[in-house]
Parts: C-alpha cells; sequence; structure tokens
C-alpha cells in the first residue's frame, strides 16, 4: 500500500477525530456554562457602546460597562413601558367592544345551526333509521371509538398540562438566576475584554491568531448583520400593518402593528398568528369588507417577508440569497422554527471559516509535504 495514502488516511481521521471530539466537548461544555456564553455574546455586542464611553466620556472601563449596561436596560424597559401601556389601552377597549362581538357571534351560531345543522341532522338521523341493523350498529361503534379517542387525546393534553405547570413555575427562579449570573458575567468580561484578549494572543499560536483573528471579524460582522436583518424585517412588517391597518380605519392599529411585529420574531406562528383568527372572526360577524382588507393585507405582509427575507439577510451577512433561502429550509426541517435563526448563522460560520482559508488549511494538512511529490 502506498505510505503517502496511508499517511494521508490518518492525518484526516486525525482531523475528523479532533473535530468530533471538540464539537463534542463544546455541546457538554455549553450545557454548563451557558449564562457565561451568553454573557461573553452580550458582553462582544456592546463593546462599541463600552469603547465609546471609555474613549469620548473618558470614563473608567468597569463605569462605562455599567453606564452600557444601565443605558441598554433603559432602553428596553422603556420600549417595553410603551408597549404595555398601548397593549393596556388596547385591553381596555376590547374589554367594551369583545362583548357586543361575542354576542353576534353567538347569534350567528345559533341561526347556523337553526338554518343549516338541524336540518341536516333529521335528513342524517332518516337515512340512519333506513339502514340495516348491522350497519347501524357499525355506525355507533365509530362514533363511539371517535369519541373515546377525542376524550382519552383531550385527558391527556388536560393532564399533561397540569402536570406541567410545577415545571413551568420552577422555571423562573432557574431563569432569573440564568440571567443575574449572565449579567454578572457580561460585566466582568466587557471590563477586562483587551487584557482577556491578550492572554487569547499569547496562547494561541501565529497562524492560529491570524485565522482566529479573521474568522473574529467577519463573525462579529455577521452578527450585527444578522441582528440588523431581522430588526428590519420586523420593522417593514410593522410599518406595512400600521399603513394597512390605518387604511382600513382600525382602532388601535399601533398597538395591533406593535404586536404583531413582536409575533413576526417567532417564524413558526408568524403574523398568521394574529391575522388568521382575526379574519376568521370579522367573516364569521358580518364585516366581510374587514375580512377582506385584511386578507390583502395579511398576503401583502406574507409575500414581502417570504421576498426579502433571503436578500436583506444576504446583503447584510455577506451570503447569497439562494444559499440563504436554502440555509433557512434546511434549518427548519431539521431542528424546526428555531432552524429559521440557526441556519443562516451556521451558513456564516461556514462562509467565514472558508474565508479565513482554514478548510484550505486542513486539507493542506491532510495531504501533507508528500503531494509535492506526487
Amino acid at each position: 500500500m502506498n505510505p503517502i495514502y496511508v499517511n494521508r488516511t490518518l492525518r484526516f481521521l486525525l482531523v475528523a477525530v479532533l473535530i468530533i471530539v471538540f464539537l463534542v466537548s463544546f455541546y457538554y461544555v455549553s450545557k454548563i456554562t451557558y449564562p457565561f456564553i451568553i454573557g461573553f455574546l452580550i458582553a462582544f455586542s456592546i463593546n462599541p457602546i463600552v469603547n465609546f464611553f471609555e474613549k469620548k466620556a473618558r470614563l473608567p472601563r468597569g463605569f462605562a460597562v455599567f453606564v452600557s449596561l444601565l443605558l441598554i436596560f433603559s432602553v428596553f424597559a422603556g420600549l417595553i413601558t410603551l408597549l404595555v401601556v398601548e397593549i393596556v389601552a388596547g385591553a381596555e377597549y376590547l374589554s367594551k367592544v369583545v362583548p357586543t362581538h361575542v354576542q353576534t357571534l353567538i347569534t350567528y351560531i345559533e341561526v347556523f345551526f337553526a338554518a343549516q345543522v338541524i336540518p341536516l341532522y333529521n335528513q342524517l338521523s332518516g337515512l340512519f333509521m333506513n339502514l340495516e341493523t348491522g350497519q347501524q350498529d357499525t355506525i355507533l361503534e365509530n362514533i363511539q371509538n371517535v369519541g373515546t379517542q377525542v376524550g382519552t387525546t383531550l385527558g391527556n393534553f388536560i393532564q399533561g398540562f397540569f402536570e406541567n405547570i410545577p415545571t413551568i413555575l420552577g422555571w423562573f427562579p432557574s431563569a432569573a438566576t440564568v440571567i443575574i449570573f449572565s449579567l454578572l458575567g457580561t460585566f466582568f468580561i466587557s471590563k477586562d475584554w483587551y487584557r482577556l484578549s491578550k492572554i487569547g494572543n499569547r496562547l494561541l499560536p501565529g497562524k492560529a491568531k491570524t485565522s482566529g483573528k479573521t474568522v473574529f471579524v467577519d463573525l462579529k460582522k455577521a452578527l450585527f448583520g444578522f441582528i440588523t436583518a431581522q430588526a428590519t424585517l420586523v420593522s417593514l412588517t410593522t410599518v406595512t400593518i400600521l399603513i394597512g391597518l390605518l387604511i382600513l380605519k382600525v382602532d388601535y392599529a399601533i398597538t395591533i402593528a406593535l404586536v404583531t411585529g413582536l409575533v413576526d420574531i417567532v417564524p413558526y406562528l408568524g403574523t398568521g398568528a394574529i391575522f388568521v383568527p382575526w379574519i376568521i372572526f370579522e367573516a364569521v360577524s358580518g364585516e366581510m369588507h374587514l375580512a377582506i382588507g385584511l386578507g390583502v393585507l395579511y398576503l401583502v405582509v406574507l409575500v414581502q417577508r417570504q421576498l426579502m427575507e433571503p436578500k436583506i439577510l444576504s446583503s447584510n451577512i455577506g451570503i447569497d440569497p439562494l444559499a440563504t433561502l436554502i440555509a433557512l429550509f434546511v434549518g427548519y426541517k431539521l431542528i424546526g422554527f428555531i432552524g429559521l435563526i440557526v441556519g443562516p448563522v451556521v451558513l456564516v460560520i461556514i462562509n467565514t471559516l472558508h474565508r479565513a482559508n482554514v478548510f484550505h488549511d486542513l486539507w493542506a494538512f491532510i495531504k501533507g509535504n508528500e503531494s509535492r511529490d506526487v
């Protein structure tokens, strides 16, 4: 056997084993240290703001980190407060309007049953009585089986819901602990950012340092690009919905647009979680003009999202639109709606590693010096 190919095979297996060991180790270590990973990501994100306060305002590094976190927390708290105020105002309005709509819905159901369901029931009863005894027994048995299955499913769902209540309640102290440790980790990591960077530079060899810097810069650009892309998509959805609702003269259009925009962050639900029940309710209530208008607005938002998402993501994170679309689809198929976020991130990491010549260096290591003699 050619020793060159044996050496290449051994080096390939070594690289594969090292990659697998790294991924498995990272997975299990991250399950324990994820608050500090979150802290690192937050520190990484706010580093430009901290640098601004440190250099322009001449604040000590630790105080600059504190001011940055306080500023970001205040902005989020202010936005949440405004949203809560709008939701409360909208809830008060709905508390006055909903009873009337509910009474209209009940009246519609009563009329529907009287005009459609009861005559149909009488016809089915007549047909049922004309069947033979064996056929009647078969139909009754099937109906009982369906009823039993529905009752069992519903019972299991209710039982599972109540059994999970202690778990859900127990999640809040755990979440509070994670938030506290993440914020503490953010503060200390951001305060000692450059000292930790120097330690990392001393530990890494020259080649790894160069490649690592390229990967770090590209990932930083892609991270902020991804956040910018998502913010842009949500803003476009919110503005489009607001304009459409104002044209339709819907009350509390701002509140509805903000809530729908926030729901649009969750791709699995999307704007359909708000629009579909709303359209059905308006149609049942007899408000066909509003139902049609909402349906058109929903289609516009849906088409806009599908057309703009690959383009905006690709322009902000530097990936081809087709590759971004494939990453979105593959991520969704593999791990659900979270994959719509993980897919593009993995694509960015692969592209960044490629641009940093990491794959080229690995292939050169696998081929070895023997390739010159081939």
